[in-house]
């Protein structure tokens, strides 16, 4: 799409997508396993779950996580069966800091390093701070890009053998013979 930049965290579109077009790009929510995804430090349990929704749902206010004792949030979201993150890993260096910006109507979007999030298996959101309040409050959160289906690659063992032991492969049908060249 020409004339598409993005600053600032927000996205600049000269040629803005229909709404029904641009929900379709958010449409990752649908892939997650929504059993397995876990919202640590939320003040309702089960919570977490309700902000991954359509794109037009995005600003339905009845549906949130709020964090519990602080601002802090971590959202461990699978796709496949990949281990999740604790607050005890969040001190590793993560992929990709976002700085946040408020948004009110959930259309900001945040531009990410493409090479870190492809083949993305499971997802890790922490939220560390917020804008000053005693805790956090989040209604929506969308995941854009494409899908494709996981390959489950079975373990193969094999055994190669670079020249065959005789003593292996005994057979008795054959009578070693000794020929000599001179």
């Amino acid at each position: 799409m020409s004339g598409h930049s993005h600053g600032h965290g927000q996205c600049q579109c000269e040629g803005q997508l229909d709404p029904a077009e641009r929900g379709l790009e958010y449409g990752l929510f649908r892939k997650i396993d929504q059993e397995r995804l876990e919202c640590l430090n939320e003040a309702s349990e089960g919570s977490g779950k309700l902000v991954f929704k359509p794109w037009e749902e995005r600003q339905d206010r009845t549906k949130f996580v709020e964090s519990d004792d602080d601002e802090e949030l971590l959202f461990n979201i699978p796709y496949k069966n990949i281990p999740h993150m604790s607050f005890d890993d969040t001190g590793r260096e993560p992929d990709q800091v976002f700085q946040l910006s408020r948004d009110l109507s959930g259309e900001v979007e945040y531009a990410t390093k493409i090479a870190r999030f492809s083949n993305v298996h499971h997802l890790s959101i922490h939220i560390t701070k917020n804008f000053g309040a005693a805790t956090s409050k989040i209604y929506y959160v969308g995941l854009r890009g494409e899908w494709s289906e996981g390959h489950r690659h079975e373990v193969t063992l094999c055994t190669y053998e670079a020249s065959a032991n005789p003593t292996d492969h005994k057979i008795d049908l054959i009578t070693p013979q000794t020929h000599f060249i001179a």
